[in-house]
């Protein structure tokens, strides 16, 4: 994979993280010290979920080798659509935050580490259609958490300021990424475009 598909594979399996981050953001109007700590969080979570995930299509890569390049291209393509949907169904009224909310201790953390793994899921079905291309995860793997980090980190501190909208726009643009990126995969398979 080229470190432009790399860095394109990044940014949209962080758009999720960076959505939730501008909600939670909006709600709890972190300190930057706070929103370093819950960004490594997202970080690290979205770094490990395509982990878990290439393990799993290593597992199948035998089975699937022949149509590899279209799980790969129905993966992202349901992913990208996915987060497409869940930013277009959004209600207007979810970009208003009455006002910011504290949730402290454990159950601040269990919230947080809840929502970076529903963020995160996504990203494990990119580790199954990565394994069946032959891709380096580790590389992947680690952009996937660095930039979750960097955006989840801008987001809760752009949350603390503009509130949700952003987010949204943020989640479309990534899903339409995913897709094409997906298409592009298939079409370089199926020999339409050079490798």
């Amino acid at each position: 994979m080229s470190p432009i598909a790399i860095l394109i594979l990044s940014l949209s399996m962080s758009a999720d993280a960076f959505a939730a981050a501008i909600g939670r953001g909006a709600q709890q109007r972190p300190d930057f010290a706070q929103a370093v700590r819950s960004g490594l969080v997202f970080g690290i979570i979205e770094a490990l979920t395509p982990l878990i995930g290439f393990g799993l299509g290593i597992i199948a890569a035998g089975l699937v080798e022949a149509i590899d390049h279209w799980i790969a291209f129905g993966l992202l393509g349901a992913v990208g659509a996915k987060m497409i949907w869940e930013a277009l169904k959004r209600d207007e009224d979810d970009a208003e935050i009455e006002a910011p909310s504290k949730v402290a201790g454990k159950a601040g953390m269990v919230a947080l580490v809840a929502t970076a793994v529903g963020t995160s899921i996504d990203a494990g079905a990119i580790g199954v259609s990565l394994a069946l291309l032959g891709e380096n995860i580790w590389i992947i793997a680690a952009a996937i958490g660095a930039t979750t980090f960097v955006l989840a980190t801008l987001g809760l501190l752009i949350g603390k300021v503009a509130g949700t909208r952003l987010g949204r726009i943020v989640e479309l643009v990534g899903g339409v990424a995913l897709i094409v990126l997906g298409s592009k995969i298939l079409m370089e398979h199926l020999g339409y475009l050079p490798h």
